[in-house]
């Protein structure tokens, strides 16, 4: 994991951000929001491909390490190398290790350290900020 950075490849004003994302996906990806477990139908996706950043489309996570963590929200033992960057919330009375798109800053969810192997790592993301794409046969 590498730390957030203050400048990103991709950078909209709060206004263009408005322009080409959903009210649900601004809320969560440029304001730091957490969309309610279960609601997102990536959750119980287990199909082969890739999940893209919603915001700026970096690949973030290949379904080869997602996992079903039971938490309601989709869950990955491990990013794709480069993708992701972090920083350490404090909000909501606890500390956590916030993860954002190393592209476009956008926050994607938050990393624990109770995953499965390999890694034990649970990248716990919400499901309005990635797009799926299934791999072609």
């Amino acid at each position: 994991m590498t730390a957030s950075k203050d400048q990103y490849e991709v950078t909209k004003t709060e206004q263009e951000w408005q322009a080409i994302l959903t009210p649900e996906q601004f809320r969560v990806l440029r304001k730091h929001g957490t969309e309610r477990a279960g609601t997102s139908p990536l959750d119980k996706e287990y199909g082969e491909g890739t999940y893209y950043c919603s915001g700026c489309g970096q690949a973030l996570f290949t379904s080869d390490t997602k996992f079903n963590s039971g938490t309601g929200w989709p869950s990955f033992f491990a990013p794709i190398e480069g993708a992701i960057a972090t920083t350490t919330d404090k909000s909501l009375f606890m500390t956590r290790v916030e993860v954002h798109c190393s592209r476009c800053g956008g926050h994607l969810g938050h990393v624990f350290g109770d995953g499965p192997k390999p890694t034990g790592q649970r990248y716990c993301m919400n499901g309005v900020s990635l797009n799926f794409v299934k791999k072609s046969d």
